[in-house]
């Protein structure tokens, strides 16, 4: 599927590139005229639009511009989720897993989650996806190396056929083999999204194609005898391949396909230079089909007793439907009002029922939803107010959510936001059900909604530093843990006391001429619930680096080491038979530096990056680096690659 995708993607490229330049009235060394918004351009060369034409619209319509600049920043976003990493810890291969150092509660969901949540890192929701609108045709490439037989490539291209309508076509792909035994990754995302207005403005359409599939070998971590190699770094074994692993015949995959499309009327447009008056109508319609797949040749000791011994497999899928309308209000004077209602229909489980000696597991769990919605936004001499609620007022599923934020820009140089949110909402669906070959893997509990309370305040500041502080409190904590001593597959358990968690984050980028210190601190601790809530007190992130302009400002370079390290704590172990992680609370790791050295570039609009990643891994020891217990985390390895955003 992913090589159809790719064929797809450059041969729509191609036809795109031909027609729109076919279409455009370009003249090398002449004259040329462009339209945007309304204003014509003009130049006495070939045209180039200004890059703030380069319009990116959020699921939430949001709209920034494209960004093409090299700072240290990007260079934290340079890698495969393309988006900063500080408080996650990847697993030794690209395309696998990532460990968590850090949580937060911002996902106001009104429905349980899908299975394997631990594989939807790389996982691109609705939320996710972004629209555009663009002068002339855009092009993205990223590429990056892997670990041993594979890269990591992603293709974007979009385009407005008129000022008006506007499509994009994507497709992220990555292959590695690793450098242990039976870890290949193997992962596609493709997406397609379109978006339209008419040329008064007044209605609007946005739709999007998203279809997915990430595949990972799963081998279990390493066996007791290759760990005990590994921590003394015995000279044998440098190559990991020769390291012996639980077993080397599983593998699961997680699967996606969805539509969504979005469209809406101004019913009433009042607009005039001292006020406005506009009331919008719209709605949405979604579909998504995902499934959940974990499957080996030959059943597992470490797992417990299997009903078959051979070929096991099981599939676990999502239906989701989900239909909304909405309307809102915008005043000059009073703000924008939002209200929407919601239906939803679900379909999650499995093929079967299971029949044991002492009950019956069923294979579905089916129902709807019946949602309401609200919002309100408003801006004021500075302050910014932003207020949301829902409930599930009808179906098979309580829930319920609401929050409140205020924000005030004190100057130019520094803002003050502070915000409150309550969120009650069903386990994931794979707490409530699971079936599996394992029998210890079988499961239909009764959980309490999980009850969050969120504190938090934010401080802005270009000359002080960017501080934010949070407060959580959790009811009904629940997850996968070990429910006794002598366990070693982990079950669903909710937590009958309360855990209360505060985490507070610092950054701030000091510079000095050519030089400059990016400092990242965040100071974490568990109030209450330490037992089934695990996370490192202290993460911390430095890069010192230097940039400069070389070759009379043809070439912007920025060579430096960063620095990263965590506390030592009881990480989370990691089961691919869930594609979760859970709590253990046996083996304390981390504690241990992360140094990167790099050296980047930027010509033009290309990015440039070399990378040697884990650099102290030379000469430092092993016994405690890890991504989860049982798996290793990366050694040292040369990495390069490019971003390369070039226009027509």
């Amino acid at each position: 599927m992913k090589k159809t995708f790719l064929l797809f993607l450059l041969l729509s490229v191609s036809a795109a590139m031909f027609s729109q330049v076919g279409n455009k009235k370009y003249t090398q060394g002449g004259s040329s005229d462009y339209t945007q918004g309304g204003d014509t351009y003009k130049s006495a060369k070939k045209a180039k639009p200004p890059i703030s034409l380069y319009k990116i619209i959020s699921a939430q319509r949001d709209t920034t511009f494209l960004d093409t600049t090299l700072s240290i920043k990007k260079d934290y976003k340079y890698n495969y989720l393309r988006r900063d990493d500080f408080e996650l810890l990847p697993f030794v291969n690209v395309g696998q897993t990532y460990n968590s150092l850090a949580y937060s509660f911002d996902r106001l969901n009104l429905k349980p989650l899908f299975a394997a949540q631990g594989q939807h890192f790389n996982y691109y929701e609705i939320d996710d996806i972004n629209y555009f609108h663009v002068p002339t045709p855009l092009t993205e490439l990223y590429f990056k190396t892997a670990f041993q037989q594979g890269q990591q490539l992603d293709a974007f291209f979009t385009i407005n056929t008129s000022e008006q309508f506007n499509f994009s076509l994507a497709y992220k792909g990555v292959r590695s083999l690793g450098k242990y035994q039976h870890i290949l990754t193997s992962t596609g995302n493709f997406t397609f999204t379109t978006n339209y207005q008419t040329k008064n403005k007044r209605y609007n359409i946005r739709a999007h194609v998203a279809a997915q599939d990430l595949l990972n070998e799963q081998n279990g971590g390493l066996t007791d005898t290759s760990l005990a190699l590994f921590e003394n770094n015995d000279p044998e074994f440098t190559d990991r391949g020769r390291l012996d692993v639980n077993f080397e015949d599983g593998e699961n995959k997680l699967e996606g396909l969805r539509f969504f499309g979005e469209h809406e009327y101004e019913l009433i447009s009042k607009k005039d230079s001292l006020s406005y008056s506009v009331l919008t109508i719209g709605n949405s319609i979604g579909y998504e089909d995902k499934s959940y797949e974990y499957r080996q040749n030959k059943a597992y000791a470490g797992f417990g007793d299997a009903y078959v011994k051979s070929n096991l497999s099981e599939t676990v899928t999502l239906e989701d439907f989900n239909v909304k309308a909405y309307a809102h209000y915008t005043n000059s004077l009073l703000g924008k009002f939002t209200a929407s209602v919601g239906y939803t229909e679900f379909n999650y489980g499995y093929n079967s029922i299971l029949i044991l000696d002492d009950g019956r597991i069923p294979n579905r769990l089916k129902g709807s939803i019946t949602e309401a919605r609200a919002e309100y936004k408003k801006t004021y001499k500075g302050f910014e107010l932003f207020g949301k609620a829902a409930i599930n007022v009808a179906g098979d599923f309580d829930g319920n959510y609401i929050k409140g934020a205020a924000s005030f820009a004190l100057n130019e140089n520094n803002k003050v936001e502070a915000s409150i949110a309550l969120h009650s909402v069903a386990p994931n669906f794979n707490l409530q059900l699971h079936q599996s070959d394992y029998k210890n893997y079988n499961w239909l509990r009764t959980l309490n909604n999980v009850k969050t309370q969120e504190l938090s305040l934010a401080l802005t500041s270009k000359k002080v530093a960017d501080i934010s502080v949070s407060y959580s409190g959790i009811d009904d904590y629940a997850y996968f843990g070990l429910a006794q001593e002598n366990d070693s597959t982990p079950s669903p358990i909710q937590y009958n006391k309360r855990v209360d968690y505060l985490k507070v984050k610092i950054e701030k980028d000091i510079k000095y001429k050519k030089y400059g210190l990016a400092n990242t601190i965040m100071y974490q601790n568990v109030l209450a619930g330490d037992e089934v809530f695990k996370v490192p007190q202290i993460v911390t992130r430095q890069s010192l680096y230097y940039e400069n302009h070389l070759f009379k400002r043809a070439l912007f370079m920025q060579t430096g080491v960063t620095f990263k390290y965590f506390t030592k704590y009881n990480m989370k172990a990691y089961d691919p038979v869930l594609g979760e992680f859970y709590v253990q609370n046996t083996q304390e790791l981390g504690g241990f530096p992360m140094i990167d050295l790099f050296f980047n570039a930027k010509v033009r609009q290309t990015r440039i990056f070399f990378t040697l990643e884990q650099f102290n891994t030379l000469f430092t020891s092993k016994n405690e680096q890890f991504s989860a217990p049982g798996y290793p985390f990366r050694e040292s390895v040369i990495r390069f690659g490019l971003v390369w955003d070039f226009f027509l």
